[in-house]
């Protein structure tokens, strides 16, 4: 199983691989201005190359998150099997550009062999939090939204664990933006449930996503965080940093260095990741 966390500035784009099968999780492209979108779009092809992608996971619709440029790569280029994303309505310009594209895909898919299937999440509206369907290589469990906690587009956001399957497979924690308060709620109803070895760092490394109590039975062994270098909204903040050090074994970031993907898998002993700053076959 390998993790590449993109280096997209400030917002997100993750592939999660494992035995051939990729999800891909957010996808936010740069401004076309940025000297990143070339480097984006080439370490998308080279991760995803000879794999199947599967989904789409869309972890909310503000547009660091989801923004019209990825999202049409993705569902035009990578074609995925099927896109999952929080069931509440943002009314913003880009969201219903989003809304639109996936309209559009999903009916120009739905008499080929290969249709797209649009599946809206939400915990008070789901049977079970076991996502049962989406793959032969990954279990997924849903942590988030509720309707409960639903007061901003941040505490809107997917928090859900993929599991690879099988040898060389390890969990990893999907957090978007979720903000303390959720997580307040979130810790208390699942506690240990969230143990995850993995941990996409919950809004860009905010201080007001960082909850000590989730994080210690989160027990991450690695924080990844994606934020932009100098990041005008102070991400990641130092205190962010402060506690991820005390619970993670590794915290890495996507703003060291000058900018940088992070590609995580298992090592010979431990999960290890290293920094990506031009593409190359390390992300193969």
């Amino acid at each position: 199983m390998k993790i590449i966390t993109v280096n997209v500035g400030q917002g997100a784009l993750a592939i999660v691989r494992h035995q051939g099968e990729a999800i891909i999780v957010d996808c936010r492209i740069p401004p076309a201005n940025d000297k990143t979108v070339a480097y984006v779009k080439e370490i998308m092809a080279l991760a995803l190359k000879g794999h199947d992608v599967k989904g789409l996971v869309l972890t909310g619709f503000d547009d660091d998150h989801s923004e019209i440029a990825g999202a049409s790569i993705v569902l035009r280029k990578y074609r995925p099997d099927w896109i999952l994303y929080p069931s509440y309505y943002k009314d913003t310009a880009e969201a219903k550009r989003v809304f639109s594209l996936i309209d559009d895909e999903v009916k120009s898919r739905r008499t080929s062999k290969a249709p797209l299937e649009r599946i809206g999440v939400r915990l008070d509206r789901l049977a079970s939090r076991k996502l049962t369907g989406l793959s032969d290589k990954f279990d997924f469990e849903l942590f988030s939204p509720h309707t409960e906690d639903m007061d901003s587009s941040n505490n809107c956001s997917i928090v859900l664990k993929l599991i690879g399957r099988g040898s060389g497979g390890f969990s990893y924690l999907i957090t978007g933006d979720t903000e303390n308060p959720r997580w307040e709620t979130i810790n208390r109803l699942f506690g240990n449930s969230l143990k995850s070895h993995v941990m996409a760092a919950p809004h860009h490394g905010s201080r007001n996503a960082t909850h000590p109590a989730s994080l210690l039975n989160i027990a991450p062994h690695t924080v990844l965080i994606s934020a932009g270098v100098n990041s005008q909204y102070g991400h990641p903040h130092s205190q962010a940093l402060q506690v991820y050090g005390q619970v993670a074994k590794h915290v890495f970031s996507t703003h060291m260095e000058g900018g940088v993907s992070l590609l995580t898998q298992p090592g010979t002993t431990e999960i290890t990741t290293t920094l990506i700053s031009s593409v190359n076959t390390q992300a193969a």
